[in-house]
């Protein structure tokens, strides 16, 4: 399957490449689209992207095989080609759906809805298309290293094909890593390589909750964690591998 970028989709480090957000949803849809294919009604359960390279705003081309079959449990695999080249490979395990409401429980507190809450004008702090296209509501003032906000978008994923709720909702998870910046992008670089969501309940709505906490470590490495929800509470968790270095000349 092949998909073309619009600016929308153009990423906060580079003009020229594409934010990985909604390349990410893209992927979750495709993922879905195929295991709808294979009739047993598994889900979504966990999904792990690495990103390999550069993410040039150009057309894509996604292909997906199932990697471990069966009736329960599943283990599919995408890989994201531009320019003929792996830039992105991910991986779902789908789970069957049971009745475990009985038992359900462990999830923390709702957030503040998004209606009661102001848009942050994040385009004061990262350039680019994608980070242009949302609406940002923080839940309290953002501070380096801590940030609650929602998150949502007016534009379709694809234009004219219906996506599911979840490759919407997971379209706007990787902002997480730049709602609660340590230190400002123009003088540090700490893109993520990775990221890896888990879900305990599918997200409904069109809102992404990120309860978001960064940490630097000493020697080059960071973690971005985000408790995720939706308007109804906690849905899952994501966590993202950052790489980050002073930018040259910066003086960082």
């Amino acid at each position: 399957m092949r998909f073309k970028p619009t600016p929308h989709a153009g990423g906060a480090w580079n003009a020229d490449e594409q934010h990985f957000s909604p390349l990410g949803g893209l992927v979750a849809h495709v993922l879905e689209e195929h295991a709808a294919a294979s009739g047993q009604g598994l889900v979504v359960s966990r999904i792990s992207y690495d990103i390999l390279g550069r993410l040039g705003l150009d057309e894509c081309e996604i292909e997906v095989e199932t990697v471990r079959p069966g009736r329960t449990i599943s283990l599919v695999e995408a890989v994201v080609r531009i320019g003929g080249r792996p830039v992105v490979r991910a991986r779902a395990w789908l789970l069957a759906e049971w009745d475990t409401g009985a038992v359900a429980g462990g999830s923390d507190a709702r957030l503040t809805p998004p209606g009661e809450l102001d848009s942050w004008r994040m385009s004061e702090l990262w350039p680019g298309g994608y980070i242009a296209s949302v609406d940002v509501r923080p839940v309290g003032a953002p501070t380096p290293g801590r940030t609650t906000a929602w998150i949502s978008t007016p534009l379709d994923l694809i234009a004219g094909v219906p996506v599911g709720p979840l490759a919407s909702y997971l379209a706007l998870v990787d902002t997480a890593n730049g709602i609660a910046v340590r230190q400002p992008p123009t003088e540090w670089m700490f893109p993520n390589v990775d990221l890896t969501v888990h879900l305990h309940r599918r997200p409904t709505g069109s809102w992404t909750g990120l309860d978001t906490t960064v940490t630097w470590g000493p020697a080059g490495q960071g973690l971005t964690s985000t408790v995720l929800h939706d308007v109804h509470g906690p849905v899952g968790r994501a966590e993202q591998l950052l790489t980050v270095r002073p930018l040259s000349g910066s003086g960082g």
